[in-house]
């Protein structure tokens, strides 16, 4: 369903990067991950710019226990580096130490500081892998050995070599890469399922984001949750409905389907990559 030719691939909600992650780079000449989510962005810029030190990172005591979980959560709740912190410990080894040691305690202490990125970036890749549903908020209980994902983290390094990630709000976002020539695809949180998001976004969010499609020159898609609210909503433009399996339902319901739609400001009929086909059946 995307559009034939565009020649700049943004997408406005980022998350896990599933769709960027699944289609091959084709004509696009310029591709931009965003998301909200400062945790979330400064683990794609790792991944993307520090491969090796993230990998060194993660590699560190690789534990997976609930005390573990709750150790991350804490280090993630410092929203900041502490640079004042720094400088006290700086101050505590020359007060304490002969310079020598001082010296070679203040250079290991400054390498830390200068790879907070990254240290921040594995935390918060471990604490998604350890909690459950890859929420942050419980303790998942299930044993997960890290290191077995290092494959997946340099196959998305590759990925990501010449793709701009970016931390912006959707609307100063669409903005700025506007062109008649973008195509934006946006995966915003579902209308009265906003509370399972990490970031806040109300009524107002879903209006301002209408809006700000509206105005743009671009080509666009939007994935929602099937409702008579976003139908009003987006009323005018291409709506097309279908159906994906329900995980989280799954263990109380086999079978369980989730009702979505798929809206766009073109006819994906005529001006997308192929004959749309139904959504098919897997039950």
């Amino acid at each position: 369903m995307f559009p034939k030719d565009y020649k700049r691939y943004v997408e406005v909600f980022g998350g896990g990067g599933w769709v960027l992650f699944g289609k091959p780079r084709d004509h696009a000449e310029l591709e931009v991950y965003n998301d909200y989510n400062q945790d979330l962005s400064n683990l794609f810029l790792c991944t993307r710019d520090k491969p090796i030190s993230l990998l060194k990172e993660l590699g560190f005591l690789p534990l997976n226990s609930r005390s573990e979980f709750l150790v991350l959560r804490q280090f993630l709740a410092r929203k900041e580096f502490d640079e004042q912190m720094v400088r006290e410990e700086e101050a505590l080894l020359e007060r304490e130490l002969p310079a020598p040691e001082a010296e070679e305690l203040k250079a290991l202490l400054l390498e830390r500081a200068e790879e907070w990125d990254v240290r921040r970036a594995a935390a918060f890749y471990r604490l998604i892998r350890y909690s459950y549903g890859s929420g942050c908020t419980s303790f998942g209980c299930q044993g997960i050995d890290i290191r077995r994902t290092f494959d997946t983290i340099w196959e998305a390094s590759r990925r990501l070599a010449n793709t701009v990630v970016e931390n912006k709000d959707f609307e100063a976002l669409i903005q700025q890469y506007d062109r008649k020539e973008t195509f934006f695809y946006c995966d915003p949180p579902y209308f009265e399922t906003e509370d399972h998001y990490e970031v806040a976004f109300d009524q107002t969010d879903h209006e301002r984001l209408r809006n700000a499609l509206a105005k743009s020159e671009g080509k666009w898609m939007v994935s929602y949750n099937d409702c008579a609210y976003i139908r009003k909503l987006y009323e005018g433009c291409w709506i097309k409905a279908v159906r994906r399996m329900n995980n989280l339902a799954q263990r109380y319901e086999t079978g369980a389907v989730y009702p979505e739609v798929v809206i766009t400001n073109y006819d994906p009929a005529t001006e997308g990559r192929g004959k749309t086909a139904e959504q098919i059946d897997l039950f």
